[in-house]
């Protein structure tokens, strides 16, 4: 029978045009379905948009358009996301569609039927962005603990959804089922919200853009509950393709994990439904802090691939970023890994293979000789990793091999050889070993992919997948060496950015006077409080003390993972102490800490003997 495979990414909310958040969550999801159909599986992938809620109702009223009119127009924004980074999705559903409607109208009816939805009335306080109730407990500084803003106030009757009722049953499938959340550190997030008594769900709004509730005209659907039935409606529940392909796995950002792990999972489980499996990956920071609009500092998705390739951003984040983990959106660390992994390693392996063949054997390919670099290639190791969503490891293990060809040049140098034969024997080695690259590299890179297989001049490449990972398959119409597979980028100051052909060197930013440099206030600080971020898993919130007469300083600093909570109390640290004060992730952070970081190693820089707290570092 053929194997199926259902993965999703979240839907997006139609507020506003797509941000980098959408642009990585949609590459992750991409890499893993492209990955399943190499590997034999029949795939449905589906994306697409929230449409309804209070705070689309809003935003289109501040435009002078009616919802959904202005729905229609930011869809495309996002289609045209979708299409500059290859996302292969089958399916783009929007939630204003006709077939959803139905598949969801179905869904509370049959809760209705159970006796699942009551009448009653509610009060609390709502965070529109989200469009959810928080309790009192949830909030931060009184303020939505994920958009930083005041609640509002609401009040009036409407239709709940009995998600107490589910509460211990979700516990027991939390425990028995480890992988039904990934990473594990979000599973136990759950968890411990669960230890709480879990609240019947509202479920309808009224005067409010959304679907028409069913059981009463006079409500519509809150939106989180039409939303998550999207990924019913997209695999046409309750037929054929829904029995087919259920459960799914869904691809999801951290801030809406409780939504599709509790709410979604209440549904399915009165619904007799099994649970889906449920994959969170981090957020997106730029140069270390969270990008935010308020900060000025979000990159749009569609402006920053005028720059760059779409298969060097999705290679710099599929490998920089630990799937689960924040990541860091940096420009020249992806200059950097485009120049020296793509163009020198990748690039430079496929010109080098190709013009050879062109010279030598007029673009055929030659006689197979013994597998001499193939057989090294270790893809039971690659699998692993991609099984166990280390995508990052996984493209790692591919590069090795891609280093290992390199290797393999550099120590037969087939540019001296003078036997054809052996000639032969050695590019026929390096074509079959591109073609096993082109295959690999495909769900990460499938641009390159393509043009790897075209200059190779590979038959059939199209239907290819891992089971051709076999050496002495390859088949060519002929070998002819095209355009660089990658220009070398340079990295202007000033923020510049263009591309140039075989640059050699990064050009960094230019020197400081050092009159500049005698701006910056340093002194020794003590820490002397510490305390775990509540918004991230990676950072301390640190009390400094700068001495006799001055002010404690509160830092912001991510060095959890580096240094536990008692190897930090009271030690001496070099501090930056007249910085603007910054917010991050909530939390104001009032000067910077000095620390050296190498191949992910953190180290503070402290004093070698203790000195005064308050010294001034000169």
């Amino acid at each position: 029978m053929e194997k199926k495979f259902f993965i999703s990414t979240a839907i997006d909310y139609s507020s506003g045009p797509p941000h980098c958040g959408h642009m990585y969550e949609k590459i992750l999801a991409d890499a893993v379905a492209r990955w399943k159909r190499l590997d034999g599986f029949k795939v449905h992938f589906s994306t697409g948009l929230d449409e309804h809620g209070l705070k689309i109702q809003r935003t289109a009223e501040k435009a002078g358009k009616k919802p959904q009119d202005f729905v229609d127009e930011i869809s495309k924004h996002f289609l045209k996301l979708c299409k500059a980074y290859n996302i292969s999705y089958d399916d783009f559903i929007r939630t204003t569609e006709e077939r959803h409607r139905k598949v969801v109208e179905q869904i509370l009816e049959d809760l209705h039927a159970k006796g699942f939805i009551y009448k009653d009335k509610y009060e609390g306080m709502y965070c529109v962005d989200c469009e959810t109730f928080y309790m009192e407990k949830d909030l931060i500084n009184g303020e939505c603990p994920v958009h930083k803003k005041q609640l509002e106030f609401f009040k009036e009757e409407g239709y709940f959804f009995k998600m107490s009722h589910f509460q211990e049953g979700l516990i027991k499938h939390i425990h028995e089922n480890p992988d039904f959340i990934t990473p594990p550190k979000k599973r136990s997030e759950i968890l411990n919200r669960l230890k709480d008594p879990l609240k019947d769900l509202s479920i309808t709004r009224k005067d409010v853009w959304g679907l028409e509730f069913p059981i009463d005209k006079n409500y519509n659907i809150a939106v989180w509950v039409d939303a998550l039935i999207n990924y019913l409606t997209t695999i046409d529940y309750p037929d054929k393709k829904f029995k087919d392909f259920w459960p799914a796995v869904h691809v999801i950002g951290p801030d809406i994990l409780w939504h599709h792990a509790i709410v979604f999972g209440s549904l399915l489980s009165a619904s007799d439904l099994k649970l889906p499996r449920i994959l969170v990956h981090g957020y997106i920071n730029l140069e270390g802090e969270k990008m935010s609009k308020s900060l000025g500092n979000v990159i749009d998705p569609l402006e920053i691939i005028k720059k760059y390739p779409a298969d060097s951003i999705r290679y710099f984040l599929l490998r920089e970023i630990p799937f689960g983990e924040d990541g860091d959106f940096s420009e020249a660390k992806l200059v950097e890994r485009h120049n020296q992994e793509l163009a020198n390693d990748l690039g430079n392996l496929l010109r080098r293979a190709t013009v050879l063949i062109e010279k030598n054997f007029e673009g055929k390919i030659p006689e197979k000789g013994p597998d001499e670099i193939c057989k090294s290639l270790d893809f039971k190791k690659i699998s692993e990793h991609m099984d166990s969503l280390e995508l990052h490891n996984a493209v790692n293990e591919v590069w090795k091999f891609v280093k290992e060809c390199n290797k393999y040049v550099n120590d037969t140098e087939p540019w001296n050889v003078k036997d054809k034969k052996r000639l032969g024997e050695i590019l026929y080695n390096l074509a079959e070993s591109l073609r096993f690259i082109a295959i690999m590299i495909q769900p990460f890179m499938p641009e390159t992919s393509k043009e790897i297989a075209n200059q190779l001049g590979i038959e059939g490449f199209e239907k290819q997948d891992f089971k051709d990972l076999k050496y002495g398959k390859i088949k060519s119409k002929g070998v002819k060496s095209g355009k660089v597979l990658f220009e070398k980028i340079e990295l202007k100051t000033g923020g510049e950015k263009m591309a140039e052909p075989q640059t050699k060197e990064l050009k960094m930013v230019d020197k400081i006077p050092f009159s500049e440099f005698q701006k910056i206030d340093l002194r020794v600080g003590k820490i002397i409080k510490i305390e775990p971020h509540p918004n991230a898993d990676k950072l301390y919130v640190l009390l400094v003390s700068l001495g006799e007469g001055e002010h404690d300083i509160q830092l912001v600093a991510g060095l959890r993972g580096h240094y536990k909570e008692a190897e930090l109390m009271n030690k001496q640290i070099i501090v930056v102490r007249n910085l603007q004060p910054a917010v991050l992730r909530g939390v104001e952070s009032q000067g910077m800490l000095l620390a050296a970081e190498f191949k992910g190693k953190v180290v503070l820089l402290e004093p070698e003997k203790e000195i005064e707290t308050g010294a001034k570092v000169r």
